[in-house]
């Protein structure tokens, strides 16, 4: 995060497992019915059979996958409706986090917004992905830590889970939706309007599950 010195504890591996394949099934790659074996998860990431079945095992408790006997993890249904409804509850607790934000920001912050946004939409036109993807968390991030309200910053947390950042690009429109909606926000924030960045910010994440939901459909209707 922006201007934040702490250093982040390493990732455990089976976190990282569990992250890698959440984010196969978010962005369509795997889907409903699909079986996963641990031993081949952890050949592909190259870490050790233990691990991977416990990221798995943390995937089953969370419902992206459940457990067959004698034949293994399966990916569950993740509907489109199913999208819809965590962004509609993302959408709900950003705009808060944005409108309290709005009433303390300065404009020296609105200008750390604006330099990450200038790099974020440089990222979208070279199609720098992972550029864009990292940005992005910056941009959110924040203005998030900006309303001082970490119950609800936890909240919004577990729903981030649903939103793909390793296949950012897997999701026709989302690169666009994250480098085009936020100026919107930027400039209510720099008015310290708040009930016009709480609409901004809910506008943009509906957006951005819509795309997803709508990238789901379309994967369900080719599998």
């Amino acid at each position: 995060m922006t201007g934040n010195s702490k250093r982040q504890a390493p990732m455990r591996l089976s976190d990282m497992v569990a992250a890698h394949v959440r984010e196969l099934i978010v962005s369509g790659q795997l889907h409903s019915g699909e079986f996963i074996r641990p031993e081949a998860v952890a050949d592909e990431l190259g870490v050790s059979a233990t691990p991977a079945r416990e990221g798995l095992l943390q995937l089953q408790t969370e419902g992206f996958l459940s457990v067959e006997p004698r034949r293994g993890f399966m990916v569950t249904a993740l509907s489109s409706d199913d999208i819809r409804d965590i962004y509609d509850a993302q959408a709900l607790l950003g705009g808060e986090l944005t409108a309290r934000a709005a009433g303390k920001i300065t404009p020296a912050t609105v200008d750390e917004l604006e330099r990450i946004q200038d790099e974020l939409e440089k990222a979208a036109t070279a199609k720098d992905f992972e550029a864009e993807e990292h940005l992005n968390h910056q941009f959110h991030a924040l203005i998030y830590r900006l309303s001082g309200s970490r119950k609800m910053r936890w909240l919004i947390k577990t729903t981030l889970a649903y939103a793909p950042r390793k296949f950012f690009a897997a999701v026709e429109g989302w690169p666009e939706a994250s480098a085009q909606d936020h100026r919107a926000i930027i400039e209510h924030l720099r008015t310290n309007d708040a009930e016009q960045a709480r609409a901004a910010m809910a506008r943009h994440i509906r957006n951005a599950g819509r795309l997803l939901a709508d990238h789901l459909a379309q994967d369900d209707a080719t599998a």
